[in-house]
C-alpha cells in the first residue's frame, strides 16, 4: 500500500468505535476523526476531508449513515463509504443500492472483512486521484 489513507468513523457506540478504530490503525490507516451523528459528521467533514468514510447504518440524531452519505456524496462524488450494520433488512440493503459505496458489512466485523473494503477503497482513490492528474 502506497501513503496512508485518512478515515473517518462515523459509529455512536462508544465501544465499537475504539474497537472500528483499532482495526482501521491495525491495518495501516489514519483515523482522523470520528462523530457519533449524521449531524456530526456532516459538520466535522469539510475539516477532516477523509478519502474514506466508515459509517454504521442507525446513527445518533435525527440522519441515518444512508441520508448522511446521500447528502456528503453531493459534493464529494469520489468519497469510498463502507456501511456497517447491525440491520441487514431488504430496506436497508435496497435504500443503501441507491448510493456508490464499496462495501456494506454485517456487524460485528473483523479486521479481516474490514481489510478488503479499505484495500479496495483505496485503490479506487489512487484511480480517481490519477484521473485528475
Amino acid at each position: 500500500m502506497g501513503h496512508s489513507k485518512r478515515v473517518m468513523i462515523v459509529e455512536d457506540d462508544p465501544l465499537l468505535s475504539i474497537v472500528e478504530q483499532k482495526m482501521v490503525e491495525k491495518l495501516g490507516y489514519i483515523v482522523i476523526g470520528k462523530a457519533i451523528s449524521g449531524e456530526e459528521a456532516l459538520s466535522k467533514f469539510r475539516e477532516l476531508d477523509p478519502e474514506i468514510l466508515i459509517i454504521d447504518i442507525q446513527l445518533a440524531g435525527n440522519l441515518n449513515g444512508i441520508e448522511t452519505v446521500e447528502r456528503l456524496k453531493k459534493v464529494h462524488p469520489d468519497l469510498s463509504v463502507i456501511f456497517l450494520s447491525g440491520d441487514r433488512s431488504s430496506e436497508i440493503l435496497n435504500r443503501a443500492r441507491k448510493i456508490d459505496y464499496i462495501d456494506f458489512l454485517l456487524k460485528p466485523v473483523s479486521s479481516i472483512e474490514l481489510s478488503k473494503p479499505l484495500k479496495k477503497a483505496t485503490e479506487q482513490n489512487e484511480l480517481v486521484s490519477q484521473n485528475a492528474a
